[in-house]
């Protein structure tokens, strides 16, 4: 299969799936999950679902689990969507990628807040009134 067909498909089942988690799935575990991508095997018969949920470690497992036991609601309503000789068996995964950006902004903002504080010091050091006294004994 080409790959503009897959990246098609591939978009046509985040659509599917991200509409169907907010708009039907009534499982309570399932709540703040976020659709990132989606993946597709060549052969069309699997697709890796990435998703972000917001919450600690325990809320994403959590979230996970309902996503895995929504799976068969989910290859339906993308069977009704795509006119496929397979519905691929969705596999859930969560995307480390917003976690591993907020982490590096916190990094670089605390670097940046640590670069001012030394250009305040050397501020005052320059204006004037120096650090070691002088004495002539």
């Amino acid at each position: 299969m080409s790959s503009r067909r897959l990246l098609k498909a591939a978009e046509a089942i985040r659509e599917v799936v991200a509409n169907a988690i907010v708009t039907e799935v009534r499982d309570p575990r399932v709540r703040d999950v976020t659709v990132i991508g989606v993946e597709v095997s060549p052969d069309m018969r699997e697709a890796k679902v990435k998703v972000s949920v917001m919450g600690d470690e325990a809320q994403k497992n959590l979230s996970l689990r309902g996503l895995q036991n929504s799976a068969g609601f989910l290859q339906s309503k993308i069977a009704n969507r795509m006119d496929t000789r397979y519905t691929p068996k969705l596999r859930f995964e969560v995307d480390k990628g917003q976690e591993n950006a907020m982490t590096v902004g916190q990094i670089l903002a605390r670097i940046r807040q640590e670069k001012e504080g030394a250009i305040d010091d050397r501020d005052q050091n320059d204006s004037g009134e120096d650090a070691t006294p002088h004495s002539n004994d």
